[in-house]
């Protein structure tokens, strides 16, 4: 998912897994699982990361290479414009609820609460939408109005 290029940017910029770890507020240790993928990081310490990196999501997902698309200056991820643009995507393709949350092996409640802006979509599911469907992660979360859609 992100593992390949995480760490050449970390190593890129000269920062060590203990400076992000403590950006995030998280052990070195715990950061170094989440690095190499043993457990996949929560999109709200990627944002962060994103953030600090100057770095797009879309490019730490190897999704395009441009790296930055616009210098990122909110505090963390706005739950309601991305619950909308997750819902404004799924009715685009005409997904029900139900048919989003089968695709990515979940229940419609968890869809649900991610349209309703109660919780931020969940990593993996992030990424497998947009892979799927060539849709920008930072546009579907809210970090960029475009590009919506990617090459």
């Amino acid at each position: 998912m992100y593992k390949n290029i995480l760490k050449n940017i970390r190593l890129e910029q000269e920062i060590t897994q203990t400076i992000i770890a403590k950006k995030i507020g998280i052990s070195r240790g715990r950061y170094s699982q989440y690095e190499t993928e043993i457990d996949i990081m929560p999109i709200k310490h990627l944002y962060i990361i994103c953030k600090y990196l100057n770095v797009s999501l879309d490019y730490l997902f190897e999704f395009s290479k441009t790296n930055n698309y616009t210098k990122i200056n909110r505090l963390e991820i706005d739950k309601i414009k991305s619950g909308i643009r997750i819902k404004e995507f799924r009715k685009s393709k005409h997904i029900t609820q139900k048919e989003l949350a089968n695709i990515l092996n979940t229940v419609q409640p968890v869809i649900a609460k991610y349209e309703k802006g109660i919780n931020t979509i969940a990593t993996p599911f992030l990424y497998d939408i947009c892979r799927k469907y060539n849709i920008s992660a930072d546009y579907l979360i809210g970090i960029t109005d475009n590009p919506k859609i990617l090459k």
